[in-house]
């Protein structure tokens, strides 16, 4: 398992990995949260946010990265695994806002077919029950 501090550590490098560019209006920068983080059409608690980009009109544009939602999922995993899954989901989170300052979203239909597989998967397994 990794420490919150490890965590922050490896996410501090895959950020530094991103060009300057990116940051362009992120006023919030990025967040690491201690919380495990469930999204709300989950079922039985096993879908969860890693990341999220948000549009804030009083609080501006930042990312939020869940610890928790990481250690549960990959706390098992080795260093490399790990970090890579940081990488991946803050660069999810980055193509947000970069979609967001181009008025654009693909990834968020993106991410709404993945929710739709994710419900009609679990809907054919409970009516297989």
């Amino acid at each position: 398992m990794f420490t919150i501090e490890e965590t922050e550590i490896m996410l501090n490098e895959v950020a530094e990995e991103l060009p300057p560019i990116f940051y362009r209006d992120l006023n919030g920068g990025i967040l690491l949260k201690d919380e495990v983080k469930y999204h709300p059409q989950g079922r039985a608690d096993d879908l969860y946010i890693m990341g999220m980009y948000h549009r804030h009109p009083g609080m501006g544009r930042y990312i939020e990265i869940f610890y928790g939602s990481f250690v549960k999922m990959y706390g098992h995993r080795s260093a490399e695994y790990y970090k890579d899954q940081l990488r991946r989901v803050l660069r999810h989170e980055f193509r947000h806002h970069i979609e967001g300052l181009a008025g654009e979203n693909a990834l968020e239909i993106e991410d709404e077919i993945q929710l739709r597989r994710y419900l009609d998967e679990a809907d054919r397994l409970d009516r297989s029950r």
